[in-house]
């Protein structure tokens, strides 16, 4: 296995904007906010007719690498709903394409590696990630850090078990048939490979961090793939090292997969202080799940079931009311969406949920 890059001093940590009212970090750490704080996960994108006319014509990967455009795109959803928190325009292949990667975005497909990493060779071949090589990632969030005022922002990077799999399949995969073969008929190589993309994903969040982002998210997309005993015994160790990694920096770290309610303890025990639920499992119940004896009281991110933004308002406001009331099980509630905005979105019905939840 590769080791870990190697950890900040105290004394480099930079000083961050005085945010402690702000809601989403008051919930995030287990307060009572001054009001329900509301995200989206993928509140930056296809939903938005700003974000259409400002792509039109760069590729998905430019647009992360582009500064400004990165930070203009940032913006966008804080402008137009009012939410209590940016979450930093990118990819989760960002990192990988960076290090020298081959891989792509291909509309209508994902993520798509030119030569997929299944033996020795390969894993080895795996270049590491220097801060340098993102650091047009790091002046976007310098930009939004000067830009948002007092809305926190949002650092992003994918887990190392949802990158291993895009590598290993090539691209999106149903099954994740190659990955699971992988892990279980070498477990050697599988962890040598998932240290080596916990180095690269932790190298990412600290670029974001040394630039100034207020919570981070790691999204660990395809783990609802796994049984509770895989995850614990291939993913756990190397998703614990990113958060444990990226500690120090005293912000709340969000843990969010899909499919996931059968792994929400041991994604805690990864070291989140908040785990995202998807709409799959009520909030309560995910509390009582989250709610081990000895352990802090469980922090919540969730979980309206972003298709159901296509129904009636009727059936919109239901569903955000029942979801905010079992929110309250928890020590600390963001609400959020069960996964991310569909591109079909109407941006007025969401900019109506900010206002909903924000008066409960």
């Amino acid at each position: 296995m590769t080791t870990s890059p190697s950890s900040p001093s105290l004394a480099s940590v930079p000083a961050r904007r005085d945010l402690t009212g702000a809601p989403l970090l008051v919930a995030a750490r287990g307060g009572r906010p001054s009001r329900l704080p509301v995200w989206f996960m993928r509140q930056a994108g296809r939903s938005l007719p700003e974000y259409r006319a400002l792509r039109e014509g760069v590729s998905m990967l430019d647009a992360c690498f582009d500064p400004e455009m990165l930070a203009e795109i940032t913006l966008q959803p804080v402008r137009r709903h009012g939410v209590d928190a940016a979450i930093l325009f990118s990819d989760i292949v960002v990192p990988l394409a960076a290090a020298g990667v081959e891989i792509d975005i291909v509309p209508g497909t994902g993520p798509v590696v030119a030569e997929p990493v299944r033996s020795a060779d390969a894993v080895a071949a795996l270049p590491r990630l220097e801060p340098g090589q993102v650091d047009a990632v790091a002046e976007g969030v310098r930009l939004l850090v000067g830009r948002l005022g007092d809305t926190p922002l949002i650092g992003f990077a994918g887990a190392p078990f949802t990158l291993a799999s895009y590598l290993i399949e090539g691209g999106p995969s149903k099954n994740h048939e190659h990955t699971k073969a992988l892990m279980h008929a070498d477990p050697a190589l599988w962890h040598d490979l998932a240290s080596r993309l916990a180095d690269i994903t932790l190298a990412f969040l600290r670029a974001q961090l040394d630039a100034g982002v207020d919570a981070v998210q790691l999204f660990d997309s395809w783990a609802g793939a796994l049984s509770a005993r895989d995850y614990r015994e291939f993913v756990l160790p190397h998703s614990e090292k990113v958060l444990a990694g990226v500690a120090e920096y005293g912000v709340p770290r969000i843990h969010f997969g899909v499919g996931t309610g059968e792994l929400l303890t041991a994604m805690r025990d990864a070291g989140a202080d908040v785990v995202g639920v998807d709409w799959r499992v009520p909030l309560d119940e995910a509390v009582r799940r989250l709610d081990l004896p000895g352990g802090p009281p469980p922090v919540v991110q969730g979980n309206l079931d972003p298709a159901l933004l296509m129904a009636s308002w009727p059936v919109i406001e239901a569903e955000v009311r029942r979801i905010a009331a079992e929110g309250r099980a928890a020590a600390g509630h963001i609400f959020n969406l069960g996964h991310g905005v569909l591109p079909e979105t109407d941006p007025a019905v969401l900019t109506r949920v900010v206002e909903l939840v924000h008066s409960l």
